[in-house]
């Protein structure tokens, strides 16, 4: 493993550590408050989060082949979530 794939993984395993951070926070946020746009916040980050994993198990196993679905995979993903997101503040009463 040379010194971008290294950088790749840790960089990717922070990335999934403060995602999951976000989901678990915006799921003890719904329990205590009952509002349905923490569901939707937890669910955007659970997008995020999940097209980071599914980019780094698929680039690892196409030895970073096929990028171009392996990034659009990522950003569709990464858009619904962070389309989510976005819903959740801008609906938040």
């Amino acid at each position: 493993m040379d010194l971008l794939d290294a950088l790749f993984a840790v960089f990717s395993t922070g990335l999934v550590l403060a995602g999951l951070g976000m989901v678990g926070a915006s799921a003890r946020a719904y329990a205590q408050t009952g509002r349905t746009v923490m569901i939707h916040l937890a669910a955007g980050f659970t997008l995020i989060v999940a097209a980071t994993v599914v980019t780094v198990i698929s680039a690892y196993l196409n030895d970073f082949g096929n990028l171009r679905t392996v990034l659009v995979v990522n950003n569709g993903l990464s858009m619904g979530g962070f389309l989510l997101v976005v819903y959740s503040v801008v609906s938040f009463r």
